[in-house]
């Protein structure tokens, strides 16, 4: 069978996958199943630890420590057992109740849900562009030189060459003061000219980073207005498509049965592939269905540990109970489905369903692909309707429905078609 979802189904088909992997990890089996894992992995530790103690024990405590690590093995490959069983149970019980998984759940789809009512835009992160470089810190300047004349003699100094010898030593003040202002001067130079330089560096450095730093948010003002217009566009198909339903256009009321059975999500023990098309005139779904084959749904009935072979052992199902269990889950997957489409066309768009279970094979004669039906069953809206499913029986409502069944789906034994399934309630 070709599988085949519209832009709304998929997108929908994907919503719902997420939320099935949410609601797993918080049910009761999926708590049950992480504590065992856990146990598993405590035993399995305890175990390593336990060998790894004994081989470091004296030869007295050795054997007392292989004891404690024998016992922690087998306490190990209980708890890994046990862990084995309740995925087991868990996947068995899922297959049991593929019906029940929907009965409680309101098919319908209100379109308006998906809509985008508000965009979310992921935060603006410049990253470095958002720090502006480091301030150019102002040059350490040396204290200006301050010249100092010598003082001048006084006295009996002044009257013996003291007056001569002042000149000098003013001379000698001033030219080292010179001296020492000239390269005072130059180191001042020397650094403002650096400080410059670096003022100018930092200036650049800033005009770069504020450039780029707008093209950044320039870039990302177009992506936030890229998604809103694709919000919008997105809402604009949504609300094309429920005019369209309202007005009975054929393309509508098939993209809204995808959505529909884009909804309808089944336990990864199990899953199941729909596609349909519809006809206006007739107000008839052609529906098909594909489960999988026998061989991928489970066949041990529990686990169990040999402790003389230091091995995990299975116990198989009994074939009767794996034949009742896959043609029981077949019978359901086909009242379910009839079940949600109807459910959900609230507005009574589709009057009857044209409805084929089956299973996509390699042929064993001509080893090419091909589909097994295992059940196929026509059912109009007014009488289906009328049924409790929460206590019926799946194969006895095909039955009352003139469907023609398969006599062992295990064994992929096609649904006997003959006489038309039309035909058989009549």
């Amino acid at each position: 069978m070709g599988k085949r979802r519209g832009f709304f189904a998929e997108m929908n088909y994907q919503a719902q996958q997420a939320e099935k992997r949410r609601r797993q990890q918080e049910a009761a089996a999926h708590r049950a199943h992480l504590a065992a894992q856990r146990q598993a992995e405590r035993a399995v530790k305890a175990y390593e630890r336990a060998q790894a103690a004994a081989a470091r024990s004296s030869a007295a405590a050795k054997k007392a420590a292989e004891r404690e690590a024998a016992r922690l093995l087998v306490e190990s490959r209980l708890a890994e057992v046990d862990s084995m069983n309740t995925d087991l149970s868990n996947a068995l019980a899922d297959i049991d109740s593929l019906l029940a998984w929907t009965l409680d759940v309101d098919d319908y789809v209100d379109l308006e849900s998906l809509k985008i009512s508000e965009v979310e835009h992921p935060p603006f992160k410049p990253g470095p562009l958002a720090v502006p470089a480091p301030k150019v810190a102002e040059p350490n300047y040396a204290p200006e030189p301050i010249y100092q004349e010598p003082p001048a003699p006084s006295g009996l100094s002044a009257l013996l060459g003291g007056k001569k010898r002042h000149q000098q030593a003013i001379e000698e003040a001033r030219a080292t003061f010179e001296d020492a202002h000239a390269r005072w001067r130059h180191d001042v130079d020397v650094l403002r000219k650096g400080h410059a330089k670096e003022m100018a560096r930092r200036e650049k450095s800033e005009t770069e980073r504020m450039t780029d730093l707008s093209a950044a948010e320039e870039k990302y003002r177009r992506e936030c207005e890229r998604r809103e217009a694709e919000a919008s566009a997105h809402n604009a198909q949504v609300t094309e498509l429920i005019n369209n339903l309202a007005f009975d256009v054929e393309s509508a009321i098939q993209e809204y049965v995808g959505i529909v059975l884009s909804n309808s999500v089944y336990p990864d023990v199990f899953p199941v592939e729909h596609d349909h098309t519809f006809n206006l005139a007739s107000r008839e779904l052609t529906l098909e269905v594909s489960v999988p084959e026998p061989s991928t749904v489970p066949s041990v009935k529990a686990y169990r540990y040999v402790k003389a072979r230091d091995e995990i052992a299975s116990t198989a199902l009994p074939v009767r109970e794996k034949k009742e269990r896959y043609a029981n889950a077949v019978w359901q997957v086909a009242v379910r489905t009839l079940h949600e489409v109807f459910e959900a066309d609230r507005a009574g768009k589709v009057h009857s369903i044209a409805l084929t279970v089956g299973v996509d094979t390699i042929d064993p004669a001509t080893g090419l692909p091909a589909t097994v039906p295992l059940a196929v069953v026509a059912a109009d809206r007014e009488t289906f309707n009328t049924f409790d499913l929460a206590n019926v029986v799946p194969q006895a409502t095909l039955q009352h429905l003139g469907a023609a069944i398969s006599k062992s789906p295990f064994d992929l034994v096609p649904a006997d078609t003959s006489r038309g399934v039309r035909m058989r309630g009549q």
